[in-house]
């Protein structure tokens, strides 16, 4: 089935792929070949992209988003997000450096204003961390 992933920056991932695994408001969804038609809404989180049924877990695809609108149709799957970064982009020291300057803002926020956008900011740097880690272990 064809899935396209598109962000902000444009699209990361145009191909045919065999399931997709995503963050979504109800659940975590797997979407395969003949998937019934769907409209939902993607949460921060992974998702994760098999393009053969053979492939391996060592071969997957991981990328990590913010969250954003996912629409199965006839035609694929399509998943527009504000922001995907694919696990290769991520280096993993420096992601977590990020993650420990998010969680210093969200301790000394001074509003919930502040207290907000810190907590985006850990939720962010957390699913990168995530994708960072998964990407290393199957590299092993």
């Amino acid at each position: 089935m064809n899935f396209q992933l598109v962000s902000l920056d444009g699209v990361k991932f145009s191909a045919d792929a065999y399931s997709i695994v995503l963050p979504t408001a109800a659940g975590q969804v797997t979407i395969m070949p003949g998937h019934e038609p769907l409209l939902g809404v993607v949460i921060p989180g992974v998702i994760v992209v098999r393009r053969e049924k053979s492939d391996l877990d060592t071969h997957l695809e991981h990328y990590a988003t913010n969250g954003g609108v996912l629409e199965v149709g006839k035609e694929g799957v399509r998943v527009l997000v504000d922001e995907a970064t694919h696990g290769d982009e991520i280096n993993e020291a420096e992601a977590e450096k990020a993650h420990q300057a998010a969680l210093e803002l969200r301790k000394n926020a001074k509003d919930q204003v502040e207290l907000d956008k810190a907590q985006a900011l850990v939720d962010r740097t957390t699913v990168r961390l995530q994708v960072a880690g998964l990407r290393r272990r199957h590299r092993r």
